[in-house]
């Protein structure tokens, strides 16, 4: 008997008791299914974060102040002198504050950003419409505003922005720029943000000290030592780590600053999101092993009940190696049509997921045909077993069965 004839007779076998055929093949379905699905979305969430982390650029380090003693001030001129660090391209700085948007008789509460020209490079901004802050802007403390794109429709609705003049908490300033609208993310959404000229800034929020810097580098290879300088000018500015120590042992408070490198965040991010992933799809091979089992555990059971055809089959001649083929391909048929319905609800699960969520199905031919090749591993591997139970019967004692 060929392997065409052992594939034929193994469907018609599956095809006279279909319940049982689908109940066996029911683990196989929901193990692939588990597989696809769970590491397909571990891969989508990891593009769509390396995405939003890519938009800012591997080349982005961000400087925290986070001392609440009101010594530790960083001012404008002094954040502006580390564009003389080699390797450094732009420096922004950012200085925050909630403030009150009025227009006509339209209000809103907004997160107000007082930084230079430099800052929509820094944080991948696009214009809308109108033109970002200028470097003239933040020199003399020009009254103008950049908005986001959900501030333009609470305030303008359909109206155009541009040349209009908001009220910021009772302060007059002109709209020069809309921003297109990007969305939320992981360092929050700039679509509800106003942008105004850190120097002006100063005289609305009545605060100096600024507690952000984003710092772009020439490339991702100045990174390292930029940040190491940073880090220098930083411990003689905020005093040495023992002070450090001291200070937020008194004052119970954390260190006087941070330097965040946003490629050692990703490089963090990618391993801890692999490692899961990983242990998701190995949690979900698992129920593959299950189905697996239930496999051999019916082969078992239809040797039991096939053993006077058996005897038969030997007794006209059917040699040892043809019975464990056909119980074999029997065994991988039933693997092997679980394994393409569980890749069928698995990628549709995926894809319907990926797109309620809003992100990427993370779906990919490697994960496809390792489940594949899973399953088919998982019915060859439990189907020896049966199949060879059922090659060396004998052919007396197999026609004497009842």
């Amino acid at each position: 008997m060929n392997v065409l004839q052992s594939m034929k007779m193994a469907w018609k076998q599956l095809k006279a008791s279909k319940l049982r055929s689908f109940l066996t093949m029911l683990g196989i379905i929901i193990g692939v299914a588990s597989v696809i699905l769970l590491v397909s979305l571990g891969n989508g969430v990891t593009k769509e974060v390396d995405d939003q982390m890519g938009d800012l650029g591997s080349n982005l380090i961000t400087v925290v102040n986070s001392s609440v003693n009101p010594n530790d001030k960083y001012t404008y001129d002094e954040v502006m002198k580390y564009q003389n660090i080699d390797g450094v391209k732009s420096v922004s700085p950012e200085l925050s504050g909630q403030v009150n948007a009025t227009y006509d008789y339209k209000s809103s509460s907004n997160k107000v950003i007082g930084t230079n020209d430099q800052y929509k490079a820094a944080r991948s901004l696009e214009m809308k419409e109108g033109r970002f802050l200028l470097p003239i802007d933040t020199e003399y403390g020009q009254k103008v505003a950049v908005i986001g794109s959900t501030v333009a429709s609470d305030l303008f609705g359909f109206g155009n922005p541009i040349g209009e003049t908001i009220r910021l908490n009772g302060m007059p300033y002109k709209v020069v720029g809309v921003l297109k609208e990007k969305g939320a993310s992981m360092m929050g959404s700039s679509d509800d943000q106003i942008f105004i000229p850190i120097s002006s800034a100063q005289r609305l929020l009545k605060d100096t000290n600024v507690r952000t810097i984003y710092v772009e580098t020439k490339s991702a290879e100045d990174v390292d030592f930029v940040v190491n300088t940073l880090e220098s000018r930083l411990a003689i500015k905020f005093g040495d780590e023992k002070e450090q120590e001291e200070n937020a042992s008194s004052a119970q408070m954390g260190p006087s600053y941070q330097v965040i490198n946003q490629q050692e965040i990703l490089n963090a991010f990618n391993t801890i999101s692999t490692t899961l992933t990983t242990a998701l799809g190995a949690i979900a091979a698992i129920s593959l092993v299950v189905g697996g089992i239930g496999i051999m555990n019916i082969m078992l059971v239809s040797v039991s009940e096939r053993t006077r055809e058996i005897g038969i089959r030997k007794a006209l001649g059917a040699k040892k190696r043809a019975i464990l083929l056909q119980f074999l391909i029997e065994s991988i048929v039933i693997s092997v049509c679980g394994g393409i319905i569980g890749i069928l609800i698995g990628v549709s699960g995926a894809l319907i997921f990926g797109s309620v969520a809003g992100i990427s199905s993370g779906i990919t031919a490697g994960t496809i045909i390792f489940s594949f090749v899973f399953s088919l591993c998982i019915g060859v591997i439990f189907g020896i077993a049966p199949a060879n139970k059922a090659s060396k019967l004998r052919p007396i004692d197999a026609l004497r069965s009842e």
